[in-house]
C-alpha cells in the first residue's frame, strides 16, 4: 500500500501504529508491505500440491508381491 493511495484517515491511523511501534511512517509502511508479500508467498506455497515421494523399497516389494503371476 503506497502512502499516496492512503486517505487522510488511513494515514493518521497508520501514523499512530507506527508511533506506537517506534518507527517512522515510511518505515512502518515498508515493513507492512514486506510482511504482506511474505504472507502472499507462504499462501501460494501452501496452495501448491506437495511433490509426490519416490516409492520406497518396501512399497515397491509390496506392490510387486500383490501383482498376479
Amino acid at each position: 500500500m503506497n502512502s499516496k493511495q492512503l486517505t487522510e484517515g488511513q494515514r493518521a491511523y497508520e501514523a499512530k501504529r507506527a508511533a506506537k511501534a517506534g518507527v517512522s511512517l515510511e518505515k512502518w509502511l515498508a515493513m507492512k508491505e514486506k510482511d504482506r508479500i511474505a504472507e502472499d508467498r507462504s499462501r501460494q506455497k501452501a496452495a501448491e500440491p506437495p511433490k509426490q515421494k519416490k516409492a520406497g523399497f518396501l512399497s515397491k516389494l509390496i506392490e510387486r508381491a500383490s501383482k498376479p503371476l
